[in-house]
């Protein structure tokens, strides 16, 4: 399986608040701005598959709105609460542009979030 490159926002651009949910090749993405860095993950918590992107983002890691599973944006890892860890996108930047990488192939059932 490959992954293919797609550009999200100029790193200038990127929101304030340190987040930045969209929808990529059909993956629901979420992009967080912490200490070290960017990170990209799958907008889906692994609890019961919630959309990370409307929790917060505190010291490197993301919290789930829902429960308050949290997980460790540059790995991934799970840190509050006994679930599997997210799905990590590779990240760059190129001439000032934030770029993605995510499978050529559609998300399975079990990595799409519960959207309402």
């Amino acid at each position: 399986m490959t992954d293919l490159w797609h550009p999200l926002v100029a790193e200038a651009d990127f929101p304030e608040e340190g987040k930045l949910a969209a929808r990529i090749a059909g993956w629901s993405v979420l992009v967080v701005r912490t200490d070290e860095g960017f990170n990209a993950v799958n907008d889906r918590c692994t609890h019961q598959a919630a959309l990370l992107s409307g929790g917060k983002v505190r010291r490197g890691a993301i919290m789930c709105p829902l429960h308050g599973a949290r997980f460790e944006a540059a790995t991934g890892r799970c840190i509050g609460g006994a679930y599997a860890d997210l799905r990590r996108f590779e990240l760059r930047i190129e001439r000032g542009m934030i770029e993605v990488a995510v499978p050529e192939t559609p998300p399975g059932p079990d990595e799409r979030p519960v959207e309402a």
